[in-house]
């Protein structure tokens, strides 16, 4: 695959300077124990169904910290911060943490993580009909993972050309798992009762591992399902995109059909019975994205306006970062989606879409072991060989964002990640699962603990105005407004509504 000349496709310093990026950062609340917190959202944080910057994910349990769409790479950690501090203040109040891992704290049984709660109007009540859903499909453990989505966009960039970005983020996506995977252990609660081929760290009671995994969360223990493995999207271009995802949307799955939309004594068990509910079931490590309007679907968004904007799904929270993710990370993403976006792309088949999907299994649950090959046009290559042929192509993208901003923090996280690829030792999953053995005796919970205590002592300890906490509550207030508004707006009945936005013709 040969790259585009940087000298011609380079875009100008004005279109470097208008990237931009936003966080969705998710987090568990926990109790000091490490167990996972069964009570309500916080009602000091508002709405999670209207508040721009705090919401949850999938569980009740389950914090979603959201920025806008930033200019800099630190205006948009300040931002971030500022979300944690105002949410941390809140926890702390009750003793609660923000777990800072992507694998979860010590879970109860299945059916007892509760799912995300919206109030009462039909947007809302949707909302927890789809996790229902999910639980039935996936089980609840699985949707307790957590990770960060960094939503990325440079001016003038056309649909086309997005889909051409993501096909090479794709067959690239390995080398940011083991750059920045930080979860090759977990709490053997997240298994419980499922097969697995995880192995004892210690004596295996407090954490299970993957000797040379990067990130398990990107592994099959993660976002994975035997139903979903049957689905053959394609990134060719918004139609083929569109028209596979349609598909998938509208299939009927024998397993779903028979658990039904509802139970004999009327309550939802999920949104529809297609083989997938909604747009958002459909698991990647990148999507297209663009801005819905109320009630919009999102497909019938892209394919009315086309792609706005990509959001990366594959980042690990990093424990030894207090909002989950550093600088130098942020860049290096920057670095690595404008080299996706000016390579030459090809078309992607189903043959190496199978390639690709074997590949982020390898590079999630063996990325550090030496000598490990993945598959590339059907010859087999060493990852550290191929990720560091991608890094070196970088280089010229790391220099032209730091002319375009004065500085060398670009060029400084492209070397960190170089020297990352030449010692696997200075990986973040390596440094956790040598610190868990080291200084915590193989004891996950105790470990993760005491990371998001750290996390939680910083952003405390940071200064914090009666200006941002006035300007806080006030986001909280209209959130509640905006909510009860919405609640007040309804008419149909749910299951009119329900029909209505599931209709197949609202995808078009």
């Amino acid at each position: 695959m040969k790259t585009s000349q940087a000298t011609v496709d380079m875009p100008s310093a004005e279109r470097l300077l208008g990237i931009r990026r936003g966080i969705e950062k998710e987090g568990l609340r926990a109790l000091g124990t490490g167990s996972l917190a069964l009570t309500p959202h916080p009602a000091e944080l508002g709405s999670a169904l209207t508040h721009p910057h705090i919401t949850t994910d999938y569980s009740e349990s389950q914090l979603e910290l959201i920025t806008g769409a930033r200019l800099g790479v630190q205006e948009c950690l300040d931002e971030l911060t500022e979300v944690h501090q105002f949410v941390l203040r809140n926890l702390s109040e009750s003793g609660e943490l923000m777990w800072n891992s992507s694998m979860p704290c010590r879970l109860p049984t299945d059916e007892t993580i509760p799912l995300g709660r919206y109030g009462s109007s039909h947007s809302g009540r949707s909302k927890s009909v789809y996790r229902m859903g999910l639980g039935h499909r996936y089980g609840r453990r699985m949707q307790t993972i957590s990770g960060i989505h960094y939503n990325w966009s440079l001016p003038g960039v056309t649909s086309d050309q997005y889909f051409a970005l993501i096909r090479n983020f794709r067959r690239n996506a390995f080398v940011l798992l083991y750059l920045y995977g930080a979860s090759p252990a977990l709490c053997p609660s997240f298994v419980e009762g499922r097969e697995h081929r995880l192995q004892p760290l210690g004596d295996g009671k407090d954490a299970l591992y993957l000797p040379y995994a990067t990130s398990l969360r990107m592994g099959r223990l993660g976002y994975q399902s035997d139903a979903q493995s049957t689905i053959c999207v394609s990134y060719n271009g918004l139609e083929g995109y569109a028209d596979s995802l349609h598909e998938a949307l509208t299939r009927p799955y024998a397993a779903y059909e028979q658990l039904g939309v509802r139970n004999p004594g009327g309550d939802y068990n999920q949104l529809g019975t297609g083989l997938l509910q909604i747009e958002n079931e459909f698991y990647g490590t990148i999507r297209p994205k663009r801005t819905v309007k109320s009630g919009e679907r999102p497909l019938h968004a892209l394919r009315e306006r086309g792609v706005e904007y990509v959001e990366v799904r594959l980042m690990d929270i990093d424990p030894y970062e207090t909002v989950g993710i550093a600088p130098a990370t942020m860049r290096m993403i920057d670095v690595f989606l404008l080299h996706c976006l000016h390579t030459d792309s090809p078309q992607d088949t189903p043959q190496e879409i199978d390639a690709l999907k074997h590949n982020q299994h390898l590079a999630a649950e063996q990325g550090r072991e030496p000598g490990l090959t993945l598959e590339r046009n059907g010859q087999q290559v060493r990852l550290t060989d191929w990720a560091l042929e991608v890094l070196q192509q970088c280089r010229p993208y790391a220099q032209a964002l730091d002319a375009a901003h004065n500085s060398g923090d670009y060029s400084a996280a492209l070397e960190q990640a170089l020297a990352r690829v030449q010692n696997a030792q200075t990986t973040p999953s390596a440094h956790v699962l040598q610190e868990l053995v080291d200084g915590y005796d193989s004891r996950f919970i105790e470990f993760m603990t005491t990371q998001s205590a750290k996390a939680r002592d910083t952003l405390l300890a940071m200064p914090w105005t009666a200006e941002q906490q006035a300007r806080f509550e006030q986001m909280s207030a209209e959130s509640v407004a905006a909510q009860q508004r919405i609640e007040a707006a309804d008419t149909l009945t749910f299951e009119e509504w329900r029909q209505r936005y599931m209709d197949p013709a609202s995808l078009r």
